[in-house]
């Protein structure tokens, strides 16, 4: 952390403290800020992808974030006032009503991934990367090196249920890494209360389902596929066990049907996907800010299946068995994803999960 963010934050905890310069109670101010930061849990230390450690001795107080899921996380934390900037802004509507008025006010660094010069220059102490290595997202830019975000005082926290997916060892059959995204969000910014309330409300919500359906033999449940009708049709991208996805199909009562695959996407061919001949479908379109608009993503996807060649006589397809869920739902973790558990749930089980 910067210096002039140090100083920050120990004037903000030390509420004794008159400045952060010198003075004649610089020591006593000192040792508060230091006794107020190990009250709130502080020092905490987190890792990235790849195990390196990073510590955090106080709250950041200016934080950029990359992309609309990051953003969300910091607003149901409460930590949304110290949000400075993001990239991938939240579309019209795509936020929950109590958070819209608030998101809609940060800054937009960039429309798609923040310029590197941007984000460097954006007086950020902490970024937050929810896609260091989502292979879907496309060319993702000149990203700022480890050095160069060292050099600009940024400290950077992965969102590891999805930037880290492909590196995972085991398959994900359940929202463990998103809960731990958030507490590891809530240690950092100083909301872990509020961290263990979002998660423990997640939880209600998914045993809740696991109960329902807890007669119901996994070879039983029904197969899901997952079509992301903005990837592109010519090629299906598929969803894979190391994805958020597959948590959440599989704690809705689904079984993907791309669950042996290795990974988090990868694409497959069209008689893949006819063989498998999934009972379900998820028309996956990304929110394109009005009701409206997203109907009519939905509707686009539904007439491709029924009109393409290779998939019109799916099952699915033709009992019309198709699921219009907004992608970031069910591939980008957070708080809500425990509700597209309980949403994919009800759908395949409605006898089961009201």
């Amino acid at each position: 952390m910067r210096p002039g963010a140090w100083c920050g934050v120990l004037a903000a905890v030390a509420l004794t403290a008159t400045a952060c310069g010198g003075g004649s109670d610089e020591g006593a101010a000192g040792k508060t800020a230091e006794a107020g930061a190990q009250s709130a849990g502080f020092p905490v230390s987190v890792t990235d992808c790849m195990g390196a450690k990073t510590t955090f001795d106080a709250a950041p107080k200016k934080i950029v974030t990359s992309n609309a899921s990051a953003l969300e996380l910091l607003l149901w934390l409460g930590a949304g006032d110290r949000v400075a900037g993001t990239g991938f802004p939240p579309g019209k509507g795509a936020l929950p009503g109590q958070l819209a008025a608030q998101g809609a006010k940060v800054p937009v660094l960039g429309r798609t991934v923040i310029p590197k010069e941007k984000l460097l220059a954006s007086g950020a102490d902490l970024y937050i990367d929810s896609f260091s290595s989502m292979k879907n997202m496309g060319k993702m830019g000149d990203a700022p090196t480890p050095e160069e975000f060292r050099a600009a005082g940024i400290r950077r926290v992965f969102l590891k249920s999805t930037a880290c997916a492909a590196m995972n060892k085991a398959p994900r059959t359940d929202l463990s890494g998103v809960e731990a995204d958030i507490e590891q969000l809530g240690k950092v910014t100083g909301t872990s209360a509020r961290a263990a309330e979002l998660v423990a409300g997640m939880r209600k919500k998914t045993d809740a389902v696991r109960g329902a359906l807890k007669s119901v033999p996994q070879d039983k449940r029904p197969s899901y596929f997952l079509f992301d009708y903005d990837a592109g049709t010519k090629q299906p991208m598929a969803v894979c066990n190391r994805q958020v996805a597959n948590a959440v199909i599989t704690e809705g009562g689904g079984r993907n049907v791309f669950a042996d695959c290795e990974g988090d996407f990868k694409p497959v061919g069209w008689e893949d996907v006819v063989a498998k001949n999934p009972d379900w479908i998820q028309l996956a379109v990304r929110n394109r800010g009005s009701a409206e608009a997203n109907d009519k993503a939905f509707d686009e996807a539904a007439e491709f299946l029924r009109s393409f060649p290779a998939t019109k006589d799916l099952k699915a397809v033709k009992e019309g068995h198709f699921l219009r869920l907004n992608s970031e739902l069910t591939t980008i973790g957070g708080v809500r994803s425990a509700d597209t558990v309980r949403e994919i749930a009800h759908t395949l089980h409605p006898d089961l999960v009201k």
